[in-house]
């Protein structure tokens, strides 16, 4: 690596990966996202053969456009998720407030490319690199696929630097702190109502059968934010969003329940959904549309969406509490 020994302080990087997003609202930039994030054997376990003509196939070219035209309905100059982690990364960085710590935006699909970022630093001379996945509880569906990038990536090195991977946080006391009071500062605004329910990115239930944590750190999650608020059994539930394909996934689904909710006589609900730390497409118009009318149109009245933590200062908080010990085992 191109540093020199003389130097004290070596530099350190810190990683805030999310997802991913495409380039742009177009179904020709929506067809390459899907591609990558969709060939991923952590997110579709199929046969690699079989998958590649049903993804190809069909998958793409049915889902593009219908894609794209929903990323339109929520650009604003950029993809809000990719917005957000920019944000994200330079609050972290002014809460650090050290000048030999560099914290990079990256995803694992599209761009900021996280392998980039590892070649660009690799080329700078760092030697110290701590990777904070955005995703309050593991899965091999999301954490899992990061880790796969840091390896794969750490497989053509030769020289290889210190690196660091923050499994997840789902019952850090800052990060439910922080879900608990977006909850009280929404409802000062907006009033309570009959029912909370906190809904989570599902996962196949097959993938939860064969071991993956997610849904136990889910309701961990959940029952943690309910007591941190005081609520009672009646007040909140949980439920799981974003299915795709005909494979059951993790119940309950949360369009179901809401639906379930109106027609049993439920006249206002808030959402919330924990495992987002930022605000995306399964959010802002998954969540807080398509489940809206979901929910109006099978007879309720009242229905709002609590925003992510994003850039708030307690989520902020929390991100430097998980990474200042890292580097302080690197210093």
């Amino acid at each position: 690596m191109n540093r020199t020994d003389s130097e004290a302080s070596p530099s350190i990087a810190i990683l805030l990966v999310n997802l991913g997003t495409p380039d742009a609202p177009t179904p020709q930039a929506v067809s390459r996202y899907l591609r990558q994030f969709l060939s991923d054997p952590r997110v579709i376990e199929i046969p690699r053969i079989l998958w590649a003509v049903i993804l190809n196939l069909f998958v793409i070219p049915l889902r593009s456009k219908r894609v794209a035209h929903a990323y339109a309905s929520i650009w604003d100059g950029d993809s809000p998720m990719r917005k957000i982690l920019v944000a994200q990364a330079k609050a972290l960085s002014q809460k650090l407030g050290q000048k030999n710590i560099d914290v990079l935006p990256v995803m694992t699909y599209g761009n900021p490319s996280m392998t980039d970022a590892l070649n660009d630093l690799y080329k700078r001379g760092f030697e110290k690199i701590v990777v904070l996945p955005l995703f309050p509880q593991y899965s091999a569906t999301s954490t899992g696929a990061v880790f796969d990038v840091a390896s794969r990536w750490m497989q053509t090195q030769r020289n290889l630097p210190s690196l660091v991977l923050i499994k997840d946080y789902y019952d850090h006391s800052f990060y439910i702190e922080a879900l608990a009071e977006s909850v009280r500062r929404y409802q000062t605004m907006h009033g309570v109502p009959e029912k909370l329910l906190m809904s989570f990115h599902g996962i196949p239930q097959p993938y939860a059968d064969r071991g993956d944590p997610y849904p136990e750190r889910c309701h961990v999650t959940a029952q943690l934010l309910a007591q941190k608020l005081g609520l009672s059994s009646e007040q909140w539930a949980i439920s799981f969003q974003s299915r795709f394909g005909r494979q059951e996934w993790v119940k309950p689904y949360t369009n179901l329940l809401l639906k379930e909710w109106a027609q049993a006589g439920i006249q206002s609900v808030q959402v919330i959904s924990p495992s987002f730390s930022a605000d995306c497409l399964e959010t802002l118009e998954e969540l807080a549309v398509e489940n809206r009318d979901v929910f109006l149109q099978a007879g309720g009245q009242s229905y709002d969406y609590i925003p992510a933590l994003n850039v708030d200062d307690l989520h902020i908080d929390m991100m430097a509490d998980l990474v200042t010990p890292m580097i302080g085992g690197m210093c």
